[in-house]
This record gives structure tokens, sequence and C-alpha cells, in this order.
């Protein structure tokens, strides 16, 4: 078979004149190839219509194509245990690959142009980190502003609405704009009512978006390619920010992947010939500037204060005061902090911990006030009791108050000691124990046990002499 270009040149030098001879010893080829090339007068090379063993076969392979869901070493078993077609495995799957089974054709991705503030796109990604001493699976999110290619990433245990608002505004605050359209994936958190372009913002989001003066656009379902800007960052994350660098906490984390990112906007790149923030200044001429305030994103929560004066969120316990004790207040949710609010006044505010780790945090002013009041707390009907009966009862009731923990206990078995007993055997046996500064109880008990039996219990009797 004559290549394109031998019959190119057979039929440019007929052109020029020359005969069926000289253009074969030219060419290096037969007489009779040259004149079948003259005869057909193409230049292009022909088709070789070949049947194939398979073709016999080519319904049977469809249907067992179908049947095995797109499975081809099971079509070629298959087809051998039915039809007794005994053939290479590597001939069976070029048959199908010439004959288009089971072969999705493949088109050009493209290449996608973005003017300056016309797109930003939005994904998260499931990555599995090292953080203090422990690994856990966190969401990394991403934004990444399409035209200067300036990105910005934060990572969170748990992915809501919330913590998507509190990016989005971290994110944007960061880049001193926003562009005209998010481009992001189906994700129900933020689009709802359909996929792709039939999908909208759900209206906590949409009244988001429109704070800042952008939409939320979602692409096709597989349409990996039209969020290419985000996504491909993701590689770089994994392989180039987590290895070499540990973490404390997420806050750790989260300001170590800012400075990253810094560094990454600051650099020069040549896949794309620019330094993203060079380029941002095109970006934030074309679009406009960001509010003039922006309010922390916050999530409301209703709390009754516990009996200890603490208020609950996410396992954690935060610290109010003693004195509003069973009220019930609104706690104000954000990234960094809980603030308490009674009404329209803020009583209380915390660092936020983390969610889940079952820790409590007092403020100073409410230590200082939990003590100042466990002294002011009036004392029970059984200490009043005793503080009466004899000034000893009473001096032991107060060695005995200096333990916070075990104090109202030990003061109602030292009153049940002095009601079983005689009177005046319980105070001679408190007024003896406490000149040698004992408190113990049960000792006490004991020495009164012992003043009393001869009075009170009659004792065995040595037996009389026989003799």
């Amino acid at each position: 078979m004559l290549s394109h270009e031998s019959r190119s040149a057979i039929l440019r030098l007929r052109e020029e004149g020359h005969g069926t001879r000289f253009i074969a010893k030219a060419v290096g080829v037969s007489r009779a190839a040259v004149k079948e090339v003259l005869a057909s007068g193409r230049d292009d090379v022909p088709e070789v219509a070949r049947a194939h063993r398979l073709d016999a076969y080519a319904h049977a392979i469809r249907e067992l194509h179908l049947a095995c869901k797109g499975n081809l070493v099971r079509v070629h078993e298959e087809l051998r245990a039915r039809h007794g077609v005994e053939t290479p495995y590597s001939t069976f799957t070029r048959y199908c690959r010439k004959a288009g089974i089971g072969v999705v054709p493949k088109t050009a991705a493209g290449r996608y142009h973005f003017e300056p503030g016309e797109e930003m796109q939005h994904d998260t990604s499931p990555h599995d980190v090292v953080v203090g001493g422990r690994k856990v699976r966190l969401q990394c999110a991403s934004l990444v502003m399409c035209s200067s290619r300036r990105r910005f990433i934060q990572c969170y245990p748990r992915w809501t609405r919330f913590h998507v608002k509190a990016f989005l505004t971290k994110a944007l605050v960061f880049f001193e704009m926003a562009a005209s359209r998010c481009m992001l994936d189906n994700s129900t958190v933020i689009m709802t009512g359909g996929t792709g372009p039939d999908a909208r913002a759900v209206p906590e989001m949409q009244a988001f978006a429109d704070r800042f003066g952008f939409e939320f656009v979602a692409h096709f379902i597989g349409d990996a390619n039209r969020s290419a800007r985000v996504e491909g960052p993701f590689w770089h994350v994994e392989r180039n920010f987590y290895p070499g660098r540990t973490f404390a906490d997420f806050a750790d984390l989260n300001a170590q992947a800012i400075d990253w990112c810094k560094a990454y906007n600051g650099s020069f790149h040549k896949s794309y010939g620019g330094v993203p923030d060079e380029l941002a200044v095109l970006e934030r001429l074309a679009r406009p500037r960001l509010p003039a305030w922006i309010p922390e994103p916050t999530r409301v929560h209703v709390r009754r204060v516990d009996a200890d004066g603490y208020v609950s969120l996410h396992t954690n316990r935060y610290s109010v005061g003693e004195d509003r004790i069973d009220h019930e207040l609104k706690v104000h949710e954000t990234l960094e902090r809980v603030c308490v609010y009674e009404g329209r006044h803020l009583i209380a505010e915390h660092a936020r911990c983390q969610d889940g780790a079952g820790l409590r945090f007092t403020l100073p002013e409410h230590r200082g006030n939990r003590k100042r009041r466990s002294k002011q707390r009036p004392p029970t009907t059984e200490e009043l009791t005793l503080q009466a009966a004899g000034p000893a009862l009473a001096a032991l009731c107060d060695a005995l108050r200096k333990d916070p923990a075990r104090g109202d206990r030990a003061i109602r078995r030292l009153h049940r000691i002095w009601f079983d007993y005689p009177t005046e055997f319980v105070e001679s046996a408190v007024t003896r124990a406490l000149e040698f500064g004992l408190v113990d109880l049960h000792r006490i008990e004991r020495m009164v046990l012992q003043s009393l039996r001869g009075d009170f219990f009659r004792l065995p009797l040595e037996d009389p002499d026989d003799g």
C-alpha cells in the first residue's frame, strides 16, 4: 500500500510529463502501482475493507455488553461460553474499540477565557490532615478568581451554609472584591431546584450574594472542566501545602493556609505568565468596591443557663454568671467567638472552642463571683440548729464548712450524731476532738460511743469465783 507522499509524487511527476517507467524508477515502485495511482487520480490512501471474524457476532456482543453492564471481561467470557468464539482478549477489545462498543467519544476540553472580574469559582474537597497529632477528615474550601488566578483556601471540620457564608466573607475581604459570577458544582448546601443552569440558590444564600453584588451559577453535572480554575489547585494543596507542616489546631492550620495563599499570589507563575496579585489590579478596577460594613456571619441559638451558670453549645460550656441561672439567653455563634446576650445587652464573650470538645470555659469575673457567692451562701437548717446547740458544735460546723465539696454532707451527719446521742456526751467528745484539731466524724462518733458504753449499755460481768 503506497503512502500519501508516494501517491502525491506520482501524480506530480505525471503532470511534469514523465512516463510511467521513469516515475516507477524515481519513486521506487512497480509500474503497475504507478498505473493504479494514475487511474484513480487521487493522492489519498484508500481504505482497505476487510471483514473481521467477529462481524458475525456484532449484534450478540452489543447485547452482552448491555447485559454485563459494560464489563468487557465478562462479555468476552460469555461470548466464548454461549457462542464458542475463541479469540484473544486483546483482539476482542480492539474490535470493540473499532466498532464503537463501550467507547465514549472524546471531545476536546477547550479553553475558557475570562475577563477581569467576570467570574470566580468555588468548590470544596475532603482532605485527611493531621491536626494536633490526630488525623481528621476536613473539608478544604477554595475560592479562585478566574482572571488573575488568585486563590484562597480554608479548612473546616463541618460544611454547612453557616460555614459557606463565613468562608466566602473571609475570602472576599481577602480579595477586596467579588466577581460578578460565582461558578460552582451542584452542591445542595447552596443550590436547589434542579441541576446545572436550572439550579437556583436557596433564599438564604441568594440574599448573601445580593449583599456582595454577585450571583451563584452551577455547571452541568460531571462537567468538571467548567470549574477547572478551582478543581486544579486542590492537587497543589494536597501535595504542596500539607506535607512537611505541623498544625496545632484548626486556627493554626487556617492561619498557615492564609500565609501560603499570600506567598502563591505574590509569586510569578510561568504557566500563565504573570503574578496573581499584579493581575488583580485590573479585576479591582472592573468591579465595584465591597460594602463599607460587612457583618460577620452569625448563628443565633436560644439557651437556658444551667445550675452552674453556664450555657451549652456543641457540647462545650461557656460561663455567664450565677446571677442568671435558669434565665433564657441568646447565644450568637461566629467562627471565632461565642457571645451571650440578654435582650440587647452583651453579658459574656468567649473565644470559640472546637465543636465536640466537651470543655468548660469560665471568664475570670464569673470565677470570682462564684467564690464570693459561695461564702455568702445561707446556712442550712441543720447547721443553724447545731450553731445554737453550743460553742463546741458551732466551732466544728465552721471547720467542716471549709470543705465546699463535702461540707453540707458532713454537717448533716454531725446533726444525726447530735440527735441520736445525749447532748452532753456529744459536746464532750467534740470539745476533746477540737483540742487536737480532729474533725473526722467517724472517730468523733467512736469517742461518743466509748463514753456511753458504761452508762447506757449492759457490759458483760466476770463470773463469780466458786471457790
